[in-house]
């Protein structure tokens, strides 16, 4: 199955969707490099960005997951490395 290496920029301004976001997260772990989170107290926001190595539909499907959660925003940045495992 062929995979792709993504980074997917999230931005919570909806403190009430966190814990949903890190449910969501820890059910595509396998999948996740790694995650970087960055609290702006001063906007009142939390940014955070994923790095992760799955097959299109798996990335598909947590996209959209994300933006279906209220106040949480996301993007996906696709990279051109492919693998077939």
């Amino acid at each position: 199955m062929e995979t792709r290496v993504v980074v997917i920029g999230i931005i919570v301004e909806a403190p009430d969707s966190v814990e949903a976001l890190n449910n969501v997260l820890h059910a595509y772990a396998p999948y996740i490099i790694g995650r970087m989170g960055i609290p702006y107290r001063q906007r009142d926001v939390s940014i955070i960005s994923i790095a992760m190595d799955a097959p299109q539909d798996v990335i598909n499907a947590l996209s959209g997951k994300i933006g279906r959660l209220p106040g949480v925003s996301s993007k996906v940045a696709y990279s051109n490395v492919r693998s077939t495992e």
